[in-house]
This record gives structure tokens, C-alpha cells and sequence, in this order.
């Protein structure tokens, strides 16, 4: 688990695609909870919170979602884009969405660690993409530990499925509903189970 320059990362958060390049080249990212970024995080988790009240409180027109969506994101949203609410994140800013991506009711997505989404995705109701760990250490369990998250093209995402730090989820791939990933997904893989076991290829 690697530990960066406090001002390198901080310049960064916020910013999905520098971040998301950042963890795509170290993988990991480990912050402590006695630093300055810990806090700034915790800060900015706070104002999170309140977008993404307010999102859950508008009334459900694509086309208010997507506005929401795209204050909570700081990105621009495609109008191919379909997302029901209610929708919850922790951060939001580290989360890039494709086209035509249909994401479900009561998604959940810890985006902290960088969660990337291609074209043609289908989230089902109430998964869960988690990019946010801790360490076993007790000493050290209350910082972060990061992994992104990249579901590739055309993949589909059963109800409650969940995904853990770090995994990739491969093109055209498919995660039953129930259950947890743990490892990378190969392209044209079916997978189920907890943790989720390839079933056969399409």
C-alpha cells in the first residue's frame, strides 16, 4: 500500500481522471489518520452528503438527475445516461460515468478510491461499489486504503451484487445477482456466488 506527498495527492482530489491515473499507475493509495488530507477528505465527504441529499429530494426527471448528478460528480452527465433514485455516494467526485449507463435504485458507490464506469453499463438495484478499505493493523485501521474500481464495457451488474477495492470487472461480463466480488472478471465471464466464481463464458 503505497503513501504519497500529502500536496501531490491533495492537488488531485477531486479530480477523477488525475486520480484515477495516479491509482491506475500505483494501484493503491494509503492515507493515515493523523494527516492533513485525512481531514481535508472528512471535509469534503461532509459537502458530499448534502448533494447527495438533495439529489434524492428532487423530483425524479432524468433530466433533474442528471443536473444533480452532474454538481455531485463535477462532470458533465450524458443524456444517454439513466440513473433512478434514490442514488448514495460518500464523495462523488472520483466517479466517471460513459454512455448509456443504466444504474438502478439504491445503488451505493464509496468512490473515494476512483470508480470508473464504461459505455453500455447496467448496475441493478441496490449494489454496492466499494473502493474504500482499512488496514488489520488496529494501530492503523481508522485511515484509508484506496483501490479503484472499473467496470468495463457492456457489463451487467445483478441486484445486490458487491463489489470490493481494486477489482476490474471485464467487457460484456456478467455478476448474478447476490454476489461479492473480490477478484479482476475476464471479459465474457458469468460469475455468481460469494466470493463470485466464474460459471461459464458467453
Amino acid at each position: 500500500m503505497n503513501t504519497f506527498n500529502e500536496e501531490k495527492l491533495e492537488s488531485a482530489l477531486g479530480n477523477a481522471s488525475t486520480w484515477l491515473e495516479i491509482l491506475k499507475i500505483n494501484k493503491s493509495i494509503s492515507i493515515p489518520e493523523n494527516s492533513y488530507l485525512f481531514e481535508r477528505i472528512h471535509q469534503l465527504l461532509e459537502s458530499a452528503m448534502v448533494e447527495n441529499s438533495s439529489l434524492n429530494q428532487i423530483p425524479p426527471l432524468q433530466s433533474n438527475i442528471r443536473e444533480q448528478l452532474s454538481k455531485l460528480w463535477d462532470a458533465n452527465i450524458d443524456p444517454s445516461v439513466f440513473v433512478h433514485t434514490p442514488f448514495h455516494t460518500d464523495f462523488g467526485k472520483h466517479t466517471v460515468v460513459g454512455k448509456h449507463v443504466f444504474i438502478n435504485k439504491d445503488v451505493f458507490f464509496t468512490d473515494l478510491g476512483g470508480i470508473q464506469i464504461d459505455d453500455h453499463v447496467l448496475i441493478g438495484p441496490r449494489c454496492s461499489l466499494i473502493t474504500v478499505n482499512h488496514s488489520i493493523d488496529p494501530n492503523k485501521r481508522r485511515g484509508l486504503e484506496l483501490k479503484p474500481i472499473h467496470i468495463k464495457e457492456n457489463a451487467w451488474l445483478g441486484a445486490n451484487v458487491t463489489i470490493l477495492p481494486g477489482v476490474t470487472v471485464g467487457k460484456n461480463s456478467i455478476v448474478g445477482a447476490n454476489s461479492t466480488v473480490t477478484k479482476d472478471i475476464p471479459d465474457n465471464a458469468v460469475v455468481v456466488g460469494t466470493p463470485a466464481k466464474i460459471i461459464k463464458f458467453i
